[in-house]
């Protein structure tokens, strides 16, 4: 295989790794979209941000993120709260639900790569994950 061929594998096997993801978020949690889970996932490793912040990071539409966050809010899986330091603003922030939420699809998630990579050597599973590491650290505003 050339390097042509290989650019060409990697990506149609990112994009059938991408539509999975999408596919298999709506069966570990129905209302949790993946796009949902990222967004919870980035409020619980940030300890609150502002909806801004979200779509700056994801590089998403505000409007794209207000319907997201709307969603959430519904769920009751984030709330606004007003930044102390400036009471102009609101920071979003997960609720008791939404960290139980998280948590739940988080660890169905790790069963479920934990499972689909059960017979791989450690080398391989050490290899890939540097891989993959590496690959995003290369993106753009990679966080």
């Amino acid at each position: 295989m050339d390097a042509a061929e290989a650019v060409e594998t990697i990506q149609r096997e990112m994009t059938v790794f991408a539509r999975r993801a999408r596919a298999s978020a709506g069966r570990l949690h129905p209302e949790l979209s993946l796009v949902s889970y990222t967004l919870l996932g980035h409020l619980e490793e940030s300890g609150g941000c502002r909806a801004t912040d979200l779509a700056a990071h994801y590089a998403l539409d505000k409007s794209t993120v207000s319907r997201q966050v709307a969603a959430l809010e519904r769920a009751d899986l984030v709330e606004r709260r007003l930044d102390p330091q400036d009471h102009r603003v609101h920071v979003l922030h997960l609720t008791e639900a939404g960290r139980r939420i998280l948590a739940q699809v988080t660890e169905s998630r790790r069963a479920a790569f934990r499972e689909r990579l059960t017979g791989w050597p450690r080398k391989d599973l050490e290899r890939f994950a540097q891989y993959l590491v590496r690959y995003n650290a290369s993106l753009p505003d990679a966080g």
